[in-house]
């Protein structure tokens, strides 16, 4: 019931937004296509790593990204992954000797930030909202007010009563932003993993891809067994070392090389 009223009262709260904030209706056909339709390919084609290096949404899925991300769909989505998740772990059987892991991100994993997104308009030219924004970003952070997503934190906790230790692999900075994090994800009810590896200096200028392949090649060498790894993003999974299984959370706001 909780969660009914939840969607219920975004629903109401985004068809207001729509009125307040729209020179034309939400849905309007373009170029005779139904921008449903588009947007529905479009999203597929980004959840599939199709259409790579995007950096904005376009403009006719703007709506339809706030609506999918807020109005109930998108938990719907990672619902349905994290069940598939917990049927993956049904069929593991732990050694026991302490060094099975797992790894999550922690960005639109554990923590979503949709509403600063929604703030940026996810990168909409007419209004010059670059979604990547390191200082408007870091100062969304800093505020520690992230809430969890409620199906990976279900997860987590699952996955710690399981045995695995849990390591949470970010992007963020550690010099300015660990204390924040740890507090927002303590807050949120992220507690108990093993280790919050965070950007430092030395990699502060590689890839995505590329500084998460060497933490997961770090760990391996440490003796870990990597048996999952779930992020928001492609670059979260790809490269060596991934894992045993990788599993991919939907995100339509942004895409991170």
């Amino acid at each position: 019931m909780e969660k009914y009223k939840r969607e219920t009262l975004l629903l109401i709260f985004l068809t207001i937004s729509s009125v307040a904030t729209s020179t034309s209706p939400a849905w309007m056909p373009m170029d005779g296509n139904n921008p449903t339709s588009y947007c529905l390919s479009w999203r597929l084609a980004i959840e599939t790593n199709n259409v790579r290096a995007w950096r904005i949404v376009p403009l006719q899925c703007m709506r339809y990204v706030e609506v999918y991300m807020l109005a109930g769909q998108y938990e719907r989505d990672v619902e349905l992954i994290v069940e598939h998740i917990n049927v993956y772990l049904n069929e593991i059987v732990l050694p026991g000797d302490g060094m099975d892991a797992w790894i999550l991100d922690v960005d639109d994993t554990c923590l979503s930030n949709v509403f600063y997104y929604r703030l940026k308009r996810y990168g909409d030219l007419t209004c010059r909202c670059d979604p990547y924004d390191p200082t408007g970003f870091r100062t969304w952070a800093m505020k520690g007010g992230s809430p969890a997503i409620q199906p990976v934190l279900e997860l987590f906790n699952n996955l710690i009563e399981t045995g695995f230790k849990v390591f949470l692999v970010t992007g963020r900075d550690e010099e300015t932003l660990r204390q924040a994090t740890v507090e927002n994800l303590h807050n949120e009810g992220f507690t108990g993993y093993e280790r919050l590896i965070m950007r430092t200096v030395e990699n502060k200028k590689q890839s995505a891809t590329t500084y998460k392949t060497i933490i997961r090649k770090k760990m391996m060498e440490e003796g870990y067994r990597i048996w999952g790894n779930v992020g928001d993003q492609w670059s979260d999974l790809q490269g060596e070392y991934s894992g045993n299984r990788t599993f991919k959370l939907p995100n339509p706001m942004y895409f991170v090389p």
